[in-house]
């Protein structure tokens, strides 16, 4: 269906492919809130999203069936992971005539519609939208926003105010940009990411140089100023590039970082800041503190207070906003404890990010043993980026691997996780070891962790079930 033949004042009933999925459930939100009807499936796996879609009181099938579709649907949406090979429900939607539409189609008619700034990036993208949708809500600007993961703070991870801004983490993969017509960007990072979709690092970054250049002359381009990657691909947008960073060649400079270390558990009333000073040209914007950990969220955090710069935006209340957002789950997340241990998810599934992070946990936690259950995503992700993981892993005591999770879009490949645990005791000999399964590793940890410990568990997959169970 073309996005110019959707009009949603004429939609009454949606059906949605692949509801949990995060991207998915944050444009169902927000179509819920407009007044149409939506029902929807998926498999029966658990996510963050069922409570979200428990809360909307949205009912959906944990399996895929032809009957699953209503006869009286206006139109169909159906999650990029599905297809006429793969799903029973797109055959029969295609068989029936249905008008439809995937999910980043109907994003993109969201928010091609508004000021719409959109985050990309190979890492940092979840944080750094999700705290510049929060800083524009306490700003007064009543902002849409769909984040990939569930924000802290709002219980879910989509916004749908009645404000002139739309705020998008915007997702590379199978090129999703090419549906947006961003009027404003902020590019993160350019690493090779999503080797089953760009076969080369040319071509991934490709993706996004063709995006910035969408944005027009008047927009804001807000670009990761310390990364030669970066500033090659925005070398061709059409408007004024803004650079951020710690290099004194930026337009915005972090200076006076200060991290923060913590060696207890945090409590719901505790809290922990990082400090930075921001500066403009010449100009001193102010010192900044977060409840994040880590110099790759004070980057973006720099990003956000740059862009709410060029907004005019009163900084004293952005200010305010930086310092109380306390960010989304999976990303650094402190789950509990088991005997004293500091139980941690994070969603990371990329060596550099995987790197930066161990780094901040290493900088919070410096007196402790960190143990890190990690899981791989996809088998091209860890055969093309092998050799990196095999060296992220620096700033942990000792790595358990699990097997590698290949979601919906990889069943087997050329490597496995033994592949990972050889290269990474290759540069340490005895840190790293390969547990098959999550249960495996619970019990392997269950007895073995205490007060010294913090167990990290990292995956775009189910690792986090580890540090729930061991909680439990």
């Amino acid at each position: 269906m073309e996005l110019k033949n959707i009009n949603f004042e004429k939609i009454k009933k949606i059906y949605a492919i692949g509801i949990k999925g995060s991207g998915m459930v944050a444009v169902v939100e927000i179509l819920k809130s407009m007044g149409i009807e939506i029902i929807g499936s998926d498999t029966a796996e658990k996510f963050f999203t069922d409570t979200v879609l428990q809360k909307l009181e949205i009912s959906y099938f944990e399996k895929f069936s032809e009957k699953n579709i209503p006869q009286d649907a206006d139109l169909v949406i159906y999650s990029t992971a599905y297809r006429e090979d793969n799903n029973v429900e797109i055959v029969e939607a295609k068989k029936r005539k249905l008008p439809m539409a995937s999910y980043p189609e109907i994003l993109a008619k969201l928010f091609n519609g508004k000021y719409g700034v959109a985050v990309c990036g190979t890492h940092g993208k979840t944080t750094t939208s999700a705290l510049l949708a929060h800083v524009l809500q306490l700003a007064g600007k009543d902002p849409q926003a769909v984040i990939g993961s569930r924000v802290i703070q709002w219980g879910s991870n989509a916004l749908f105010g009645k404000g002139e801004f739309f705020v998008l983490e915007a997702d590379e993969f199978q090129n999703k940009l090419r549906y947006y017509q961003p009027k404003s960007v902020i590019l993160t990072s350019v690493d090779w990411d999503h080797p089953d979709f760009y076969p080369t690092f040319s071509e991934y970054k490709k993706a996004f140089s063709d995006f910035v250049k969408k944005i027009p002359k008047i927009g804001i381009l807000m670009a990761w100023g310390d990364s030669r990657d970066v500033i090659d691909a925005v070398s061709h947008a059409n408007c004024d590039i803004l650079r951020y960073g710690f290099n004194k060649n930026n337009d915005f400079i972090i200076s006076n970082f200060q991290f923060p270390i913590s060696n207890k558990i945090l409590n719901s009333n505790d809290q922990i800041t990082q400090k930075f000073d921001l500066d403009f040209g010449d100009k001193n914007i102010g010192t900044f503190e977060m409840q994040l950990s880590g110099q790759h969220n004070a980057l973006n955090a720099a990003a956000v207070i740059g862009m709410c710069h060029k907004l005019n935006l009163d900084m004293n209340l952005v200010r305010e906003a930086v310092k109380n957002f306390k960010g989304t789950s999976r990303r650094f997340e402190i789950v509990g404890e088991r005997k004293g241990a500091i139980l941690i998810d994070d969603y990371g599934h990329h060596p550099e990010e995987i790197r930066v992070t161990l780094k901040a946990a290493r900088e919070r936690y410096p007196k402790k043993n960190i143990i890190v259950v990690f899981q791989p995503h996809s088998y091209s992700r860890t055969e093309a980026l092998l050799h990196d993981f095999g060296q992220s892993f620096d700033s942990a005591d000792h790595v358990i691997v699990l097997d590698i999770y290949g979601s919906a879009r990889e069943s087997s490949g050329k490597v496995n996780s033994k592949d990972v645990v050889d290269l990474i005791n290759k540069y340490n000999p005895g840190k790293s070891e390969h547990i098959r399964t999550v249960d495996e590793a619970v019990e392997l940890l269950k007895d073995k962790i205490g007060a010294d410990d913090v167990v990290f568990c990292i995956s775009a997959g189910n690792a986090f079930e580890v540090a729930e169970k061991l909680k439990q």
